[in-house]
């Protein structure tokens, strides 16, 4: 059972860093604001540095990892270019980010709660990502 919600909580962490990752690649080129570019960049990378850890351990499960939800990709996407096609403002972009990071945060503490069994490390790093989220989360409110 603990290797079994571990894997599933590792998964689930890989899909959230990726949404994250994609969701920072499909605003940055719109942000106006220097300040806000480095928010996003800072946690873009912090993200790339978690990521690695992941995959070392999912490596270490034989465990290919997870893709985030085809369908929330998507809605994600189509709401990204819609919201900017009508108003490409920082505001916008913080707007977005705040709402991707809302339900990021959302879905990780529902899988930490599902996956109790998981090992520490595992979610010792699940915390970690929620805690980036948090970050970006109130970095993004000075633009809102």
């Amino acid at each position: 059972m603990v290797e079994q919600d571990t894997i599933k909580l590792l998964r689930e962490c890989d899909a959230g860093i990726k949404m994250g990752v994609k969701s920072i690649h499909d605003v940055y080129d719109h942000v106006k604001s220097n300040k806000m570019r480095e928010c996003l960049n800072a946690c873009k990378d912090e993200h790339d540095e978690l990521d690695k850890e992941l995959q070392q351990l999912l490596g270490k499960y034989h465990d290919e990892g997870k893709d985030p939800n085809p369908m929330a990709k998507g809605m994600s996407w189509m709401k990204t270019t819609m919201k900017l096609g009508m108003d490409d403002s920082d505001n916008t972009i913080a707007d977005l980010m705040t709402d991707g990071c809302d339900m990021g945060i959302k879905s990780l503490n529902r899988y930490l709660n599902e996956y109790k069994a998981a090992d520490e490390v595992s979610k010792d790093i699940c915390k970690r990502l929620i805690k980036l989220e948090e970050k970006l989360r109130k970095q993004m409110q000075e633009y809102l």
